[in-house]
């Protein structure tokens, strides 16, 4: 009695102390976060046109984004409010790509508006498609800009982001490039080179005419500036924010850095020398990345600052000198990504640009040598089958058939220590309290039997790295993103959107939006799949042996509900995976039980055993 008071004391303790750090912590916490982000927004469209800071050669990092002044012509002009008007105040050249839209800023050259019209914010196809870049001034500007420095000889007069450029055509089309060029008066022609491919990449070359009659040495960089602290996921499963693929040396190893917008902000400025890579900013889909030339030694920077309330993240690198002589030109060349992450064309891209580790934008995991070929073969049946979730389906029947072998070992051992409950409910109704003395003779009845407690594990211990596999594979692929399946199931990436609380929809309100307060809506409203996940789950436990302590029995007949609960918001694929998984594992289980000659309801029915099965060789 005393075990089950402390088992219900304990489950109440745990359940409380849930309930109140949803409450109490994580729902204050999203407040904040809200309020920060409404503050920052209305910070930014007072704050002018900022911008960024170019990284400084021979020079340690700077702690922080420099303001600029506002553009030519608009001292005591009206700040935009919104990005329409941001857009609408400079000159342009459009972007018309296949897979992107937008446009170049002729004042400072940046590539500050980007638009993926292949992508919607919600599953409505009518709904605005996503928001990539967005000039400085707007309330979530972000953008990348390319240039020189000539640090720490500031008598040259360079280009900078309120630099008026001019253009050889007024349209950037797929596979074709645009030239700006602007004059500093001073003998030095710049030029900047500015093509695009069918896809998300932009390819930059920057070139310099040297007309006077001494040499100039001027530094290349490229940046990326992200005003305000963007929304994340906040999982430990996924990262979000700056990253990047570094090689110390030529003949070294790259390796991937990751860093989070709270690491920036703690750390203001972390420098990387490096040989080629890559570095970024990027979103749970989304990424923006730079590319400096393969074998160009580079300094990369990711910096952080705080200008009037908004939080500023940029990474950049900074190239090796380039020396101009009189009369003589030179140039420099790097890559800019601002796009989906597609798998497919992410792994193309390392291949023919030669990135190193490009793949890692997309954080595969621990287990990357599983989840990247689980990603592939569900989309290859996808290919075949035309549904994701079908091809999901077909992929968990495919990995049942390849562990067969073992799994029929392990349930062949659960079998048998099915048969054997009759035996252990007898040793502990002898022994009672006598846990030591009920121990050794369990172990003496396992070894007198031949039966592996443990052997059951085994199809548990194999699901695991599958499942989070998948869990990865069905979080952070854009291929899964507001993929349908049958039913109610409009995107497998988020969770259930049924709820009980109104019948599943067969009565005629919402869930109400106060269950939805510090992320309990799926601790009090359950969808559909959920429910079916933990009625399969129940019935597989029911299937399984009991433990021989009966808190233990106790415990174990909560996890269903337990996991009901848990995964309710988790995404919907993850869900009908684990559903079917289980149904499938039912199905198995009972077919090796009949087998076995062990009653689907518990105990033994020796004359239906098969003379292979593994029976217990009797009592002594």
């Amino acid at each position: 009695m005393s075990d089950q008071k402390n088992l219900i004391i304990a489950i109440a303790l745990s359940v409380a102390i849930m309930l109140g750090f949803q409450f109490f912590v994580e729902a204050p916490k999203q407040e904040r976060q809200r309020q920060q982000q409404a503050q920052q927004q209305t910070v930014s469209q007072t704050n002018g046109q900022a911008g960024s800071t170019a990284p400084t050669p021979g020079q340690a990092a700077q702690p922080g984004l420099s303001q600029l002044p506002a553009l030519p012509g608009q001292a005591g002009a009206a700040l935009p409010q919104s990005r329409d008007a941001a857009l609408a105040q400079t000159a342009r050249i459009t972007v018309d790509g296949q897979r992107l839209r937008g446009s170049i800023n002729l004042v400072g050259g940046r590539i500050d508006d980007v638009i993926l019209p292949d992508y919607r914010e919600t599953i409505d196809p009518k709904s605005p498609a996503i928001t990539l870049f967005s000039p400085a001034g707007t309330p979530h500007a972000y953008y990348a800009e390319f240039g020189w420095t000539a640090a720490p000889d500031a008598s040259v007069k360079l280009p900078g982001p309120q630099t008026q450029w001019s253009a050889d055509k007024t349209t950037l089309k797929p596979d074709d490039s645009v030239t700006l060029s602007w004059d500093n008066g001073e003998g030095l022609i710049f030029t900047r080179v500015i093509a695009l491919d069918r896809d998300f990449l932009f390819t930059v070359t920057q070139g310099v005419e040297n007309k006077t009659d001494k040499p100039v040495t001027l530094f290349p960089y490229g940046l990326l500036s992200r005003h305000g602290t963007p929304k994340t996921d906040g999982l430990y499963i996924l990262h979000e924010g700056p990253l990047g693929v570094f090689r110390p040396k030529a003949d070294e190893k790259a390796t991937l850095k990751e860093l989070s917008y709270s690491d920036m902000v703690k750390e203001k400025s972390i420098e990387v020398d490096s040989v080629g890579g890559w570095l970024g900013l990027t979103d749970k889909y989304w990424l923006a990345a730079l590319v400096p030339g393969v074998q160009q030694n580079v300094k990369a920077r990711f910096s952080h600052s705080n200008v009037n309330g908004v939080d500023r993240y940029q990474t950049d690198w900074l190239g090796g000198g380039v020396t101009v002589a009189a009369g003589a030109k030179a140039q420099s060349a790097g890559l800019l990504y601002a796009g989906a992450k597609q798998t497919k064309l992410i792994d193309r891209y390392e291949e023919q640009q030669n990135i190193p580790r490009f793949e890692l934008a997309i954080d595969w995991g621990w287990f990357h040598f599983l989840t990247k070929p689980i990603f592939f073969a569900i989309d290859w049946i996808h290919g075949v089958v035309g549904s994701i979730g079908i091809a999901m389906l077909l992929f968990t029947v495919a990995v049942k058939l390849l562990f067969f072998p073992l799994a029929y070992k392990s349930y062949v051992a659960m079998s048998a220590m099915k048969k054997l409950q009759p035996e252990m409910q007898k040793l502990r109704e002898r022994h009672g309290e006598n846990r030591e003395q009920m121990q050794r003779e369990l172990m003496d009845l396992y070894k007198r039997e031949k039966v592996n407690p443990a052997a059951g594990c085994l199809p548990i211990l194999l699901q695991i790295p599958v499942f989070f596999a998948l869990y990865k594979v069905l979080y952070i692929t854009i291929e899964m993103r507001h993929a349908p399946f049958f039913g109610w199931i409009k995107d497998l990436s988020a969770p259930d959107p049924t709820s009980w609380i109104n019948l599943f929809g067969l009565l005629p309100y919402d869930v109400p939006a106060v269950f939805a307060v510090g992320g309990m809506l799926h601790i009090v409203s359950l969808g559909i799949w959920p429910i079916i996940m933990g009625v399969t789950m129940w019935l597989q436990m029911r299937l399984n042996p009991q433990p021989p302590d009966p808190v233990q029995a106790k415990i174990f007949g909560l996890m269903p509900i337990i996991f009901t609960f848990m995964l309710g918001s988790f995404a919907s694929g993850l869900v009908i995976y684990w559903s079917w998984n289980n149904t499938l594992s039912i199905i198995q289980q009972i077919i090796i039980m009949r087998r076995m000659g062990v009653k689907i309801g518990g105990g033994a029915d020796t004359d239906a055993a098969k003379p292979d099965a593994a029976k217990p060789s009797g009592k002594k």
